[in-house]
């Protein structure tokens, strides 16, 4: 998986036109290696695996008492849930990482590009703080010690545990297709669900979105935290831990390392390498445009997007620079379908 991404990520690099976005995906590239290079380094090699002592702490903690004993919150929703709770928890589980990736693609495709970069080095810097956690505490997940009780078993299969639920309502192993590919279930601690939204949430304000984009976030977030428990892949610890990291590791980013002067040099650097000047993207875009015409126009479809074209034959550089000033100014679905021809 690693391999295919960095190819990839050189071949964007080696085409010029491509040079600048291969540059702006490097924080997610570094985080998607990172995240799959721990599946060569297992942290239960490291340290023990924490079982019992964080099922005991949760239950000492948040346990809810019954007729039969003190559970855990997972295993009282494992009793008590609903069609509706199941299927939101899915809901909100899947909007994981795409939500922050569909966040950092907006910001740069909206030309916030400080803001685009200052949000994907954030997000990769939380996940490597979370990854050292995983090495300092490994720890199983709650369905785990439900399942297999408090002996460690190595190379333990990942589990969609309450999200099985969600797979079962709408008639597709959405979650079991995810999961089965899971290779260290002993990294529960800290909550990194519960950390991806709530640093896109924080950098949504940052960045001045407008209030409704920071409220549908802010209310993932929170769906997230909820379905972590829900579904027994988390303890309510692990969650608070995992907002916790986020907090200390944008603290840290936002008030200490991007205001170190080299740091600060650099990230200006760094924004500088992604921009795309005016004159230069209203040449490549002039392009793009001729280029684009031409293809509806094999298709026999270029009347239905620039019926202002046909017959004419002078003028005709000037009519395209006028769409594509329009596309470009007012349109960002035509945007991306100039950039992908």
């Amino acid at each position: 998986f690693s391999i295919n991404l960095i190819i990839f990520w050189l071949v964007l690099l080696a085409v010029r036109p491509t040079r600048k976005i291969a540059l702006a995906l490097a924080p997610w590239l570094a985080f998607a290696v990172s995240y799959d290079s721990m599946r060569f380094f297992p942290n239960y090699e490291f340290r023990p695996i924490d079982i019992r002592g964080l099922f005991e702490a949760e239950r000492s903690l948040f346990g809810i008492t019954t007729a039969t004993g003190t559970l855990i919150p997972g295993e009282w929703f494992n009793i008590h849930n609903c069609a509706f709770a199941d299927f939101m928890a899915g809901f909100f589980y899947l909007c994981w990482v795409p939500v922050p990736l569909g966040f950092a693609i907006y910001l740069y495709l909206k030309g916030k590009r400080e803001a685009y970069l200052r949000f994907s080095i954030a997000f990769l810097f939380v996940n490597l703080v979370g990854f050292v956690g995983y090495y300092i505490h490994p720890a199983a997940p709650p369905w785990y010690a439900i399942h297999y009780g408090f002996e460690p078993i190595l190379n333990t299969p990942g589990n969609v545990a309450g999200l099985d639920r969600f797979d079962t309502l709408v008639g597709f192993p959405v979650f079991h297709s995810i999961y089965c590919n899971n290779s260290n279930v002993f990294a529960a601690v800290p909550s990194l669900h519960a950390a991806y939204m709530l640093v896109t949430t924080i950098y949504a304000v940052k960045s001045r979105e407008h209030l409704l984009t920071v409220c549908v976030f802010a209310f993932i977030c929170m769906g997230i935290w909820w379905t972590a428990v829900y579904s027994t892949h988390h303890y309510i610890i692990d969650v608070l831990l995992g907002i916790l990291t986020t907090i200390i590791a944008v603290a840290m980013l936002e008030g200490v390392i991007f205001r170190v002067g080299c740091v600060k040099r650099g990230m200006e650097k760094y924004i500088a390498s992604i921009k795309i000047k005016n004159k230069v993207a209203e040449v490549s875009g002039l392009r793009h445009t001729k280029f684009f015409i031409q293809v509806l126009n094999l298709f026999r479809l270029r009347i239905f997007f620039f019926p202002s074209l046909n017959g004419v034959s002078s003028n005709k550089n000037r009519h395209i620079r006028n769409y594509y000033s329009l596309l470009n100014n007012h349109s960002s679905l035509f945007r991306c379908t100039l950039f992908i021809f």
